[in-house]
């Protein structure tokens, strides 16, 4: 097997995944033939960042739960730095959270954030989800050619998460600009977005400390820990940031995603839309089929090791392909993974992750999803994609996968189920 080394910044290789816009547009082929190939790929994630990409469902797992595959970046600052990424220090990229963090630090994270996703409170919020989703279809015409993620995909998981955390109504415009470029690492605006929704959360915990609500945020502020404490103000501010980011622009996807792949299945949007009772189940497909998180976000080797066969030094940069390992794990009722199928039973899938870092919104990612789609299904009869899928445009660059648009013609019924 070819043993590949060490990438270096910014090496330009037949031998490395280009995982650009070109490569995006077309993950899904992209990912089948890497597999086909091997578990493990040398790739460029960005204009001078290199590392390896796993994509097989197996590897995967174990690089979620390597020991030596850490969050800490320190065995990789050097490379880091003299390729200009963002995001490897502390006060950058998604900050002090526990995304980016390890035990036993994130175990203390983690345990300190977890209570505000008690099952009780996500379940809490399923009327208001519902309101909200109804809201935004009564808001249609009756019928007529609109872009779904401007008027639907997008303005859903904005509100929530935005009422969840006390986000004035007047700043959500701007808040969902910076979200959505949150997650391209690549883009040219990302230092800037990044920035400004730092500088605009650490004003929001402030006012939350000094004025406390009936809000997640304020939440966050009251949590105590009998052993570890509160969390930090940078702790605050980064947590804060994971939760907008992670909590709402992976299910404006996971949504697109999902009736995307409807569209394109017309025997399985039919078959759903009479039988709604299958929606959980079905929202676990979506998530296996074409999950919105693409891959994970860096690892760092602490020391030297084999994965799937190939050697990554110490230092050495790893992501996990959670789209491509998703979509080629077996599958308990021994069916087709390239086919998408609503009725498969227990779907399994990495779409949330796998190990310590598993999401801890995936609770809320489908309720979210659940309803929204259910909405969608029983409110809107005529639904269609207005432009030939082969000419929307995708996430260009960093770990989402999505379209930027998906313009469709539709007709709604008034009535409310």
């Amino acid at each position: 097997m070819n043993m590949p080394q060490q990438p270096r910044a910014g090496a330009a290789s037949d031998d490395l995944v280009v995982m650009g816009p070109e490569f995006k547009a077309d993950a899904v082929r992209q990912f089948a033939r890497l597999r086909a190939e091997g578990p493990v790929h040398a790739a460029q994630f960005f204009p001078g960042l290199t590392g390896w990409v796993v994509v097989d469902p197996d590897v995967a797992r174990t690089a979620l739960t390597h020991p030596a595959l850490l969050k800490d970046p320190r065995p990789a600052e050097k490379m880091l730095e003299a390729a200009g990424f963002l995001g490897h220090k502390r006060g950058t990229g998604f900050g002090a959270q526990m995304l980016e963090s390890d035990p036993p630090e994130h175990t203390r994270l983690r345990r300190l954030v977890s209570g505000a996703f008690s099952p009780k409170r996500t379940a809490a919020l399923e009327s208001r989800i519902t309101g909200i989703a109804h809201t935004l279809i009564d808001a249609l015409p009756p019928e007529g050619e609109t872009d779904l993620v401007e008027s639907f995909t997008a303005p859903l998981p904005v509100t929530v998460i935005a009422e969840l955390l006390g986000i004035p109504e007047g700043d959500r415009h701007d808040f969902r600009r910076w979200t959505a470029l949150a997650f391209q690492t690549g883009h040219p605006e990302y230092a800037a977005a990044i920035a400004s929704l730092h500088g605009f959360l650490r004003a929001l915990v402030d006012d939350k400390r000094r004025a406390p609500g009936d809000d997640l945020l304020s939440a966050l502020v009251a949590a105590r820990d009998e052993d570890d404490g509160r969390l930090s103000q940078d702790e605050l501010a980064g947590t804060a940031l994971l939760l907008v980011v992670a909590g709402h622009e992976t299910t404006v996807n996971l949504l697109g995603n999902a009736v995307l792949a409807l569209l394109q299945h017309p025997d399985q949007l039919k078959l759903l839309r009479d039988n709604v009772e299958l929606l959980p189940q079905a929202v676990e497909e979506f998530l296996r089929y074409d999950t919105s998180v693409e891959r994970t976000t860096n690892r760092y080797a602490a020391e030297d090791l084999e994965l799937g066969g190939v050697r990554i030094p110490r230092g050495g940069v790893v992501a996990v392909a959670l789209g491509s390992a998703s979509r080629a794990l077996p599958q308990p009722d021994g069916g087709d993974p390239d086919v998408l199928d609503v009725t498969r039973p227990a779907a399994r899938h990495l779409a949330f992750g796998h190990g310590i870092h598993h999401c801890l919104g995936a609770p809320l990612a489908r309720l979210e999803a659940r309803i929204a789609l259910h909405a969608l299904l029983t409110r809107v009869p005529h639904l269609e994609l207005a432009v030939p899928a082969d000419t929307l445009d995708w996430f260009p660059v960093g770990m989402v996968r999505g379209v930027l648009s998906l313009p469709v013609r539709y007709r709604t019924t008034e009535a409310r189920p």
